[in-house]
């Protein structure tokens, strides 16, 4: 009897992984750097963000715009949700830009400049959408979009949101399965809501065409999974003060920022999650992402908040 030998794990099989990890790092870091300053612009969207039911709104919101999508798909209209998409990236990128420029012009000079640059790199992304363009963007995108829910939302209605966007992944993966139908209609736009990760570095995305029973030529990471379980990390940041709670532990990021335990052990406890779920996708298989790194990010939250010895509900 031949025996066929295993192949071994080399160190080019784990980079993808890596760069994954490297991603979702990235959006948690400016994302926190971000927070205050889309503050001082007034950027939060909700007047009372200790509101549990915003949370179902926004679960709301996301059924419904998945549904347009999907029917978008079926009945081969994908250049209306391209051109929605497009322009919300935009407005998106403006809140992000302005956040970083404000800082260092005044007006009228900042809404212009933030105007130009968000134009152009939605402009390069439409004729360019090369994998490096789709995943610069992606990073800007998720990190903004990040921090203005996460300044919008209290602890609460976060860890209400992070829950029910759990249970609402797992069942679109694993039971009605829309949510790969979903991935693969989207990815042929060419639109930043996922990171991708090519295998070699000649791979083009432009010319890709997803094929499941072809050979993976790169690896896909959606943006909400680096987002969804960041937006605790900014909001237990923002919403957990010392002045409310003089045991509360703070630690001091070189160039971004004070980072308290709560949110650290949020952000580690994400870090968590993700190695898990790589473990299993590295096995090939279609993973739901946010019921590994919700959970990593809401227990990780729990270990902060005990740390500091303060209320895991904030009073």
């Amino acid at each position: 009897m031949t025996e066929t030998k295993k192949k071994e794990t080399t160190l080019a099989d784990l980079l993808p992984f890596v760069v994954m990890g490297v991603f979702l790092i990235l959006v948690q870091l400016i994302s926190i750097k971000l927070a205050q300053p889309m503050i001082s612009e007034g950027m939060q969207f909700t007047e009372n963000p200790d509101n549990i039911w915003n949370s179902v709104y926004y679960i709301a919101l996301i059924l419904a715009f998945t549904l347009v999508i999907l029917i978008a798909i079926k009945k081969n209209i994908k250049w209306l949700i391209h051109g929605f998409i497009l322009f919300a990236i935009a407005s998106t990128l403006y809140y992000v830009f302005l956040a970083i420029i404000a800082g260092f012009m005044d007006e009228p000079a900042s809404p212009v400049v933030t105007l130009i640059l968000s134009l152009a790199l939605t402009a390069l992304l439409y004729r360019f959408p090369e994998w490096y363009v789709i995943d610069l963007t992606g990073i800007l995108l998720g990190a903004g979009v990040t921090a203005i829910f996460g300044i919008s939302f209290a602890v609460v209605p976060t860890i209400v949101l992070l829950v029910l966007l759990a249970v609402y992944d797992a069942i679109s993966v694993y039971q009605t399965k829309h949510m790969l139908v979903l991935a693969e209609g989207v990815m042929d736009m060419k639109v930043p809501i996922l990171f991708v990760i090519p295998r070699h570095l000649n791979f083009s995305f432009r010319q890709y065409k997803y094929d499941k029973e072809g050979e993976r030529e790169a690896f896909f990471m959606g943006l909400g999974d680096a987002i969804m379980p960041t937006i605790l990390v900014v909001s237990a940041n923002v919403f957990i003060t010392q002045a409310d709670y003089v045991t509360l532990l703070m630690f001091e990021l070189p160039g971004i920022g004070i980072l308290n335990s709560p949110a650290l052990g949020a952000a580690v406890g994400t870090i968590v999650g993700f190695a898990a779920l790589m473990f299993l996708v590295a096995k090939g298989k279609p993973q739901a992402g946010l019921p590994f790194l919700n959970t990593g990010a809401i227990l990780g939250y729990v270990a902060g908040c005990l740390w500091s010895g303060i209320p895991i509900i904030p009073l």
